[in-house]
Order: C-alpha cells, then sequence, then structure tokens
C-alpha cells in the first residue's frame, strides 16, 4: 500500500477585495514588492510574500489582515486574485501527511516562522498616541453601506483659478456614524466600471472634529478636489471626485467606514501638534485644529502649541485659507509656502520648515506629536528638512524620529 502524499502548505497572504478601498498604502509599505495592483483588485505574489507583516497596521481597512492555508502547488496566483470580487473559502487539505513549512524570506533563506492559522499578528508600525480615543472601525461595508444626505457643498477655492476642492457635509441623521479626528470614510460612487462592475470606494479624510460640522449635530465634512487630470496631467474625469463635487443639497451617498486607527490626535492637553500638508492634505489638520480651538474655547486646553506648514501653488488654491488667516497667531503657528505666485520664487513646505527651524526643533524637543498629509513625494522633502534642522543644533534625528514612530507620534499619510 502507497504512503500517503506528503502535502506542503503555505499560509498564503490574501487581500479582501470586498473591504480594500485601494488607497495603494499596502503597496507602498511593502518592503520586497510583493503587492501589487491592476485597475481594480490589489494582490500579494505567494512567491515573493515573506509574512514580514509590515503592510498590516498601516492599511486603514483591515482588508489585508487576510490568510489561507493551502497546498504550495495550489497557492492563487496573481491572475485568480485580480479576477476575484471576494475571497475564497478556506479550502479542506487532503488527509494524510502534511509538512507545513515557513514562508521564505525576500533574500531565500527560511525566515523560521511555524504555520499559525487565525495567528495573532504583532503590530510594529506606528500607532495613534497614547491618549488617543479610541476609534470605532469598519461600522459599515461595500454590502451595508449607510446613506448620508447631503447638507452643503461649498467650493473653497476661487472661481479664477482650475483647482476646484470643496467642501462638503453630509449628514447621517439619527444613524450611528461616530468619528475621530484624522479618520477617514469610503464614498461609493453610483454606477459600473468599463468592465460592468460596481466602482470601488473612494477614501476622503474627514475635516471635521469628533462632534461633527456643526456641534452636536450627527454630520462630518470632507475636503474634495475635482480630478480633470491625471499626474501626467492627462485629462481624464475622476469617479469619486466628480461625484462629490456636483453633489446638491439634499442629494443622498452611500458611505462606508469609518476607517484609520493611526492617524489619531492626542487628547492629553500637554501635547503640541506639529501639522505639516499640502491641498487637501488639509482636511485632517482642519478636524484637528477645529477640535483644538473648540476644547480652547471651553477652557480645556494648557498652553499646548500648534503649529502648521501649509503649502499649495498659490493662495487662491488653499483650501480654508481664509479661515486660517484669520486664527490667532497665539492660537495656531501658520507658515503658507506658495510654489506658483508670479514674480516670486517657488516656495516648498520644506523651505519653510528649515526658515522656522528653531520654532520647529522646540517643538521636537517636547511633548508634541507630527502629522503630515498630501500628495506622495512631499515626506522625502519634509523629512530631510527635519533633519537638517535638528542636525544644525547637535539633536540626533534618526534617533529622534524612530522614538517618535514607537511612541505614536509621528505619522504619515500621503496620496
Amino acid at each position: 500500500m502507497n504512503a500517503p502524499q506528503e502535502i506542503v502548505l503555505i499560509r498564503q497572504h490574501l487581500i479582501d477585495p470586498e473591504v480594500c478601498i485601494r488607497c495603494n498604502t499596502c503597496e507602498e509599505t511593502c518592503p520586497i514588492d510583493a503587492i501589487t495592483h491592476d485597475g481594480r483588485n490589489y494582490v500579494v505574489d505567494a512567491a515573493r510574500c515573506n509574512s514580514c507583516n509590515e503592510c498590516i497596521a498601516p492599511c486603514p481597512t483591515g482588508s489585508i489582515d487576510h490568510w489561507r492555508t493551502v497546498a504550495r502547488q495550489d497557492a492563487y496566483s496573481l491572475e485568480n486574485q485580480f479576477s476575484w470580487d471576494s475571497l475564497p473559502e478556506q479550502q479542506e487539505i487532503p488527509e494524510g501527511s502534511m509538512a507545513p513549512v515557513p514562508p521564505v524570506a525576500a533574500d531565500g533563506a527560511d525566515a523560521s516562522v511555524p504555520l499559525q492559522v487565525n495567528a495573532t499578528v504583532a503590530l510594529t508600525s506606528a500607532h495613534a498616541p497614547w491618549s488617543a480615543a479610541h476609534p470605532y472601525l469598519n461600522l459599515y461595508t461595500p454590502r451595508k453601506p449607510v446613506t448620508a444626505t447631503v447638507a452643503g457643498n461649498l467650493r473653497l477655492t476661487a472661481a479664477s483659478v482650475q483647482s476646484d476642492i470643496r467642501h462638503i457635509v453630509l449628514d447621517f441623521g439619527q444613524q450611528f456614524f461616530p468619528v475621530l479626528e484624522g479618520q477617514s470614510i469610503g464614498i461609493l460612487p453610483p454606477g459600473t466600471d468599463a468592465a460592468g462592475k460596481p466602482h470601488f470606494p473612494r477614501m476622503y479624510s474627514v475635516a471635521s472634529p469628533r462632534d461633527g460640522e456643526r456641534p452636536g449635530y450627527n454630520n462630518l465634512s470632507l475636503t474634495v478636489k475635482r480630478v480633470l487630470e491625471d499626474h501626467a496631467g492627462k485629462p481624464v474625469r475622476g469617479v469619486g471626485s466628480n461625484f462629490l463635487c456636483d453633489l446638491q443639497k439634499g442629494d443622498q451617498v452611500a458611505v462606508i467606514g469609518p476607517f484609520g486607527n493611526n492617524f489619531l490626535m492626542p487628547n492629553h492637553p500637554g501635547s503640541n501638534l506639529l501639522m505639516i500638508c499640502t491641498g487637501t492634505g488639509s482636511a485632517p489638520m482642519r478636524a484637528m485644529t477645529e477640535q483644538r480651538r473648540r476644547q480652547v474655547s471651553a477652557g480645556q486646553m494648557s498652553d499646548a502649541r500648534l503649529m502648521l506648514f501649509f503649502g499649495a501653488r498659490q493662495p487662491d488654491e488653499l483650501p480654508y485659507f481664509g479661515p486660517l488667516a484669520r486664527l490667532p497667531a497665539n492660537f495656531l503657528d501658520k507658515h503658507f509656502a506658495f510654489s506658483r505666485v508670479p514674480g516670486e520664487p517657488r516656495t516648498h513646505v520644506q523651505d519653510r520648515i528649515r526658515a522656522a527651524g528653531a520654532q520647529v526643533v522646540q517643538l521636537l524637543r517636547a511633548d508634541t506629536c507630527v502629522y503630515i498629509c498630501g500628495l506622495k513625494g512631499m515626506e522625502a522633502g519634509v523629512l530631510e528638512a527635519l533633519h537638517e534642522v535638528c542636525q544644525a543644533v547637535g539633536l540626533d534625528w534618526p534617533a529622534l524620529h524612530a522614538a517618535m514612530i514607537a511612541e505614536g507620534r509621528f505619522h504619515v499619510e500621503t496620496y
């Protein structure tokens, strides 16, 4: 009688296409380029993935945290994963002699991680500040969204400029939808894509404080830029942004979420905030600033400092420029950077950070949380500037940066 066939098992990492909001965080985070995407799904290459789990914590939805035990020769291919609308169920493994094997490290060495189905993953990436409020997550999904009503749609940028950025207020009525500053929501645009499938969700940061755009009301606001061209300058009409920017008061929107448990502000009244943003990356900064303003008005804050570096091409394209300019300097230390003002040199947020180096270092030495939000690529320049201002006074930026991440005091979101 033949001996039972030995089956070599692997614990294959998969991404749930029903929950994924296609924010690209996982692909950017993966250190070995095991994650890729097409026009619809994000997928994990089983031949490359080494189960390092670096992509788990940054994912705002939890869609990245899924695994299936499969025979190695039957691992789901990229083509399989690109075709999915939902994850496959865990398949039964044929009885016999099973030989679980650890995943293979990127260099081909044995990663020495035993097979553990439903194992708890240790999260070592950035987390929320210790005093942050506990967020609600994933209350509503694409299969069961919540319906919000548009309570307002205001253009923030001047009519004379092409950049159309909107402040959109969504009301949830009597429905339960709590959010914190720094969280995001997903919008389900109506209709279908070129393949005839429903549009996948688009994620937007909340721009209002936890008690609502209007205090005491069950609503929130978003900061949305109408997308009319891609990063290469070619004409393209953004599905989610144009849907939102065209909404009228009284229209209804399908919403999922909330998402995000890392990019949260501290509740400790002594914590300073150093905020660095460009364009619609101002949304979470507006939420945090307004929350602090309301706390100060209620006599709930100490002498904690707020510093903001905000970049745009010109003043007319900077969201919330008017309201920000009216905030007193003793409440918010503002530094604007404009890169397309005629007759003036191009200035970016990192230039303003260098110019205000002494004040920045003073904050970095104290109980301060740093938040960076904006277009992809801005992080490198900001980190370089922070390194330089610290180096100028003998402060070890690499060590400080690592400590701030470990303590939940350094956060980056780019798009």
